[in-house]
């Protein structure tokens, strides 16, 4: 789940179902400030990451249960965490009628309205709740239309936070500032339960608990909520993304500074 100031910036608030759909913060404005007017970033690509291609587990963890170096103390009240996942949206994996979108060319602009191109309904639909999502045909191809609900769209070179920098699979994350501090690094030491209330698959989890994650993106006051995280994991890698396993919501989950 990406949130609003998410352009680059997408937390969706996963609260029911798998994964996050259209609560993100992309369409509800729930992140800060909009990476359109942020300063400084470089512009250079993201981490492009199969939920594969995660550290590998440690040969001694197991289940969904802590760390084999013993419990570590967790942040907040062990067992309440609801961890909710997001990612980059992928134009090849997308159909429907072009729609033409009107924008900003580059990052520092926002409610353009320059013409950025015409892309499949369903594609759009997405990075509106995703918050970013990769071109794969016509003259922008390889470079990323982005949305926030603050700025609305822009074309850039790269995912952003809402700090203008890109983000990266498998390490940004996004919280409350009451919850989680920006900067704050911490580790998912229990996965709790899926969003059915089942427990989380071995492989599944395992890759999330070997995973550290940086608050990078901070949820406008009162849309994320006490005890939630969002989760960045990448690109999508094929059609039905949503079902994969890693677009999930992770409930009475544990976490501890890394």
């Amino acid at each position: 789940m990406r949130v609003g100031a998410r352009g680059a910036v997408v937390l969706v608030m996963c609260v029911f179902g798998a994964g996050c759909g259209s609560g993100s913060a992309a369409s509800t404005g729930a992140l800060e400030a909009g990476p359109p007017t942020a300063t400084g970033s470089s512009g250079s690509a993201p981490a492009v990451t199969d939920p594969s291609a995660a550290p590998s587990p440690s040969d001694t963890a197991q289940g969904t249960g802590a760390s084999p170096a013993g419990p570590p103390e967790p942040l907040g009240k062990a067992r309440s965490w609801r961890i909710t996942t997001y990612y980059t949206v992928v134009q090849t994996f997308h159909g429907g009628p072009l729609k033409p979108v009107r924008g900003c060319p580059e990052l520092h602009c926002k409610w353009g309205r320059t013409p950025l191109g015409s892309y499949p309904k369903d594609f759009l639909k997405e990075i509106q709740t995703e918050g970013s999502g990769r071109i794969t045909t016509g003259p922008h191809r390889g470079r990323y239309l982005n949305w926030s609900h603050s700025v609305g769209w822009w074309l850039d070179d790269s995912t952003r936070d809402s700090t203008a920098r890109p983000l990266k699979a498998w390490s940004s994350a996004a919280a409350d500032r009451d919850v989680l501090a920006r900067g704050q690094r911490f580790r998912i030491v229990d996965c709790g339960r899926d969003w059915r209330g089942r427990p989380v698959a071995e492989e599944v989890c395992a890759r999330f608990r070997t995973a550290t994650w940086k608050v990078t993106d901070l949820f406008r006051p009162g849309y994320g909520g006490e005890h939630h995280a969002d989760v960045y994991i990448g690109e999508e890698t094929g059609p039905g993304f949503k079902k994969s396993p890693f677009y999930t919501t992770l409930r009475k989950a544990t976490i501890a500074a890394s």
